[in-house]
């Protein structure tokens, strides 16, 4: 398979620390351009990597030998740089959220479509294998029929001048940590999940949601809780409750590459605990990245950005009607 020529969209931390490095390492893409607003920025993100430096994003849409985008911008800029992406012929990996209400999502994927381009949301978790060993002991009866699914996502206050406290960014916790916990509740209980009940909560000091909660059902009766917020000690976990037992993840969505996360099954007086192996989500989920580019394989993405950004916008609605 020919490398992906990619470029990226912005000097986000995410992209220095875990994206570009995991791209390098895959050895599925060649990172050909850097691109910011200021020059210097994209210069000292350049040299680090080995490639070129663009001032302007609208520049790196201009070079014909990338032919996709990594976008690691605000949720805020997405719609505006899709767009412009999509109608420069550019395969898409923007980070989550990718939008800023189910209507952008729809604007977006419609545009994809219309062009035959990848648009995927960097939702990195997902590619663990830490979930597919949890689905195997689902699927092995381990925890009998799945009544509940519970997940938590918190950390401590950010500091001051983060765009998650910038409403016009698209701050706010329910499109940053929840986003997560309505995603992994997807995974385990289906596509077809509506929010029932839902609560955000802003801060004296931010014009943005900083926690909130959700209760999400499912046709067949079984159930999703979750909890989000910025405000918490560093919480990162779910668990899933069935007829026979209850297992829990104790680190579902930041296991660092090296690290063997830990699964707990507990059962009438028993309780099993699991390390297991060691994964790299973010090498993971640009592997599935390429693939779906080299197999023209896009509606699978499609359909998960258009679920996912319902049920946001649900939770928010049902948080606004309280």
């Amino acid at each position: 398979m020919s490398k992906v020529r990619i470029g990226v969209m912005g000097c986000a931390n995410i992209a220095r620390r875990s994206v570009i490095p995991a791209m390098l390492k895959s050895g599925l893409f060649d990172v050909v351009s850097i691109a910011s607003r200021s020059m210097a920025k994209a210069q000292e993100f350049a040299k680090e990597f080995n490639c070129e430096a663009v001032e302007g994003y609208e520049n790196l849409l201009n070079n014909d030998n990338i032919d996709a985008i990594y976008m690691p911008l605000p949720t805020g800029l997405h719609e505006e740089w899709v767009d412009k992406c999509l109608s420069n012929g550019k395969h898409i990996l923007c980070e989550k959220s990718l939008a800023m209400d189910f209507a952008s999502a729809q604007r977006m994927v419609e545009k994809a479509k219309e062009k035959n381009l990848l648009l995927m949301e960097n939702f990195m978790f997902l590619y663990h294998s830490q979930h597919q060993f949890i689905k195997e002991q689902i699927a092995n009866n381990e925890l009998g029929e799945i009544r509940c699914f519970r997940s938590s996502f918190g950390f401590p206050p950010l500091r001051e001048g983060n765009f998650r406290y910038d409403k016009a960014a698209g701050g706010g916790s329910l499109l940053d940590a929840a986003a997560y916990t309505v995603r992994a509740s997807q995974l385990f209980l289906g596509d077809d999940l509506k929010v029932e009940a839902a609560v955000l909560n802003t801060s004296g000091d931010h014009e943005v949601d900083i926690y909130g909660g959700a209760f999400l059902k499912s046709p067949s009766g079984a159930f999703s809780e979750v909890a989000f917020g910025f405000d918490n000690f560093y919480q990162c976990e779910y668990e899933i409750w069935g007829s026979k037992g209850k297992l829990i993840a104790k680190k579902a969505f930041t296991p660092k590459p090296g690290e063997k996360p830990t699964i707990i099954i507990q059962k009438q007086d028993k309780q099993d605990v699991f390390q297991v192996p060691a994964d790299d989500h973010f090498v993971n989920i640009l592997t599935e990245f390429a693939n779906c580019i080299q197999k023209g394989n896009f509606d699978s993405k499609y359909r998960e950005i258009i679920n996912q950004s319902r049920l946001l916008d649900e939770l928010r609605r049902k948080s606004e009607a309280v």
